[in-house]
């Protein structure tokens, strides 16, 4: 068991939270929520021992091995990527060279009888004891397993790691982590960069094999699926719920609705009071009930409701000229670098107003037909734009074209038009900029500032393709809300890539998978394809169990 004791934060004359209690037990599969600021990140690295609160502390049994992934970490470049997870085994392999070392150094030695060699006998015995305890463990094979579970192929094995993106890298530590078997895994965004057949492997490891779990997630599936108790981190306290998310939405509905009831009745209470305190001020046989109540006001503890985003924005893509039949047409298309293959013999044909789903394990080609239906790279076959296409743009690195000298409001207006430019304002905070952070530049926003300022700006732009390429990695879950509602009610062509499964519900009506070199056309909707994909890649972990 972890104990959480009077946990607080404070910096700058500010409060983060304080007096924050609470035990994690075996198998607890925790989702720790809160808006953006709550202090999520800041206590889940405190609970790792990354950092240090103002007051309180994080106790838990001496033995207990805790294994943090922060949203952005990078493995070291100086090996391949079966050699860095193996990493996670370091411990043992250590244990079992110096035990090896330490037999060879008493076949050597003849001074039986002396104190150093009995040190050497003992420290063998100690750390045999130990070794041999452990669980018989094929340690290759837990390796492999937990790397082509997170989307490695065998052929990645022996590559350096320094040739993989960063999201790749990502799952190498994840693997390491996973592989350790800790007493509490933490975890913050893990499904950012990975796949959606990636998340299937991590959910079923999380629920069947891992023990104790934190994650700080907005992907809602993914949370509500690996989940059994809810810890929310609001106005400077936290409430404990043993639920799933979903479950907690309802909880919290129904906390609100009764502290909006105390409320209401402390305010009418306070109004009273009031009222007599005014009305028989100064009156000398009424001297003592004033001075009473006066007190007893002093005393009193408002009551506070909490903090809840009621505004009920709601952004619709401005009309745009109609487009021909087909908006996208490909035929007979092949794309190779060298030797690889990404795909060939790729045929799709896009209806106006459809709305498809590109689907399919990292690599395997989902971005790369996007680059070659935007033009950006070459290929061979045909890949076509219909008549009067105005197309939207939205890419992974799209974070990285803002203009960087223009203010975050500057931004957005330039591309509003209308009555839209009245609600700028409104429109960023919704999407998390509020109050003097308009006036940032662009130049000294985050990553994910910069990503979602991306998303605001393509919001107001007249199109009619819309094509997206995981949009919602550094979304919350609110502003992820108002993007799908604006994409269901686009009436123009959409193409989405995406691994948030809950995003992806209800947005789609065919999908392509990308798959062995080739791209599968699927006359079913998003929704219908998950579920027979998750049955299909819980076979396949069943199969590397």
């Amino acid at each position: 068991m972890i104990s959480v004791d009077n946990l607080a934060v404070e910096f700058g004359g500010t409060t983060l939270f304080s007096e924050v209690s609470f035990t994690i037990n075996e198998n607890d599969k925790i989702a720790l929520m809160g808006k953006n600021g709550a202090g999520k990140s800041t206590m889940m690295k405190i609970i790792a021992g990354e950092q240090r609160p103002s007051k309180g502390h994080v106790r838990f049994p001496k033995d207990a091995i805790i294994a943090y992934l922060p949203q952005h970490l990078l493995t070291e470049d100086a090996c391949t990527v079966f050699d860095e997870a193996s990493k996670a085994f370091s411990h043992i392999f250590e244990m079992r060279d110096e035990m090896e070392q330490l037999n060879k150094a008493l076949e050597t030695r003849t001074d039986y009888d002396s104190d150093d060699y009995m040190k050497i006998i003992q420290k063998v015995s100690d750390l045999g004891e130990k070794y041999y305890a452990l669980e018989d463990v094929n340690y290759d094979a837990e390796v492999e397993k937990a790397l082509i579970g997170l989307g490695f192929k065998r052929a990645d094995f022996t590559r350096m790691t320094s040739e993989f993106s960063g999201g790749f890298r990502m799952r190498i530590e994840l693997a390491k982590i996973l592989l350790q078997k800790p007493d509490l895994i933490l975890l913050d965004e893990p499904t950012n960069h990975i796949d959606i057949e990636s998340v299937i492997w991590l959910e079923d490891f999380l629920i069947n094999k891992a023990n104790a779990v934190m994650v700080i997630s907005h992907d809602k599936a993914f949370i509500d699926n690996i989940t059994n108790r809810t810890i929310e981190v609001t106005m400077g306290r936290i409430y404990d719920y043993k639920a799933n998310y979903s479950h907690y939405l309802q909880l919290r509905e129904d906390r609100r609705a009764h502290q909006i009831k105390a409320y209401q009745e402390q305010q009418r209470f306070i109004a009273d009071n009031m009222a007599f305190i005014e009305r028989f001020k100064g009156t000398y046989s009424k001297t003592n009930q004033v001075n009473s109540r006066e007190r007893m006001l002093e005393k009193l503890e408002i009551i506070e409701v909490d903090d809840i985003d009621t505004s009920a924005l709601k952004l619709r893509f401005p009309p745009a000229q109609r487009s021909g039949d087909y908006p996208v047409t490909v035929k007979d298309l092949l794309k190779s670098y060298g030797d690889h293959v990404v795909f060939e013999n790729a045929n799709m044909s896009i209806s106006r107003g459809e709305k498809v789903s590109f689907v399919g394990r990292n690599g395997e080609g989902k971005s790369t037909m996007i680059k070659a239906i935007m033009g950006e790279i070459e290929v061979e076959g045909t890949c076509h734009l219909g008549h009067n296409v105005k197309v939207g743009y939205f890419a992974q690195n799209q974070a990285s074209l803002l203009d960087e000298g223009l203010t975050i409001f500057q931004t957005v207006d330039e591309v509003a038009e209308g009555d839209v430019r009245t609600q700028i304002k409104n429109i960023l905070g919704r999407f998390m900029f509020k109050g003097d952070d308009i006036d940032k530049k662009v130049s000294v926003l985050s990553g994910g500032e910069k990503t979602r300022l991306a998303m605001v700006k393509l919001l107001l732009e007249p199109v009619n393709l819309l094509i997206l390429d995981e949009p919602t990695n550094h979304l919350d879950l609110k502003s992820k809300d108002v993007l799908k509602e604006a994409l269901l009610a686009f009436d123009g062509t959409l193409i989405l890539v995406s691994h948030d499964r809950d995003f992806l519900q209800g947005l789609s009506q065919k999908v392509f998978e990308f798959k062995n070199q080739r791209v599968i056309e699927h006359f079913e909707t998003i929704d219908d394809f998950l579920v027979r994909n998750r049955i299909e890649n819980l076979k396949e972990i069943d199969l590397q169990k």
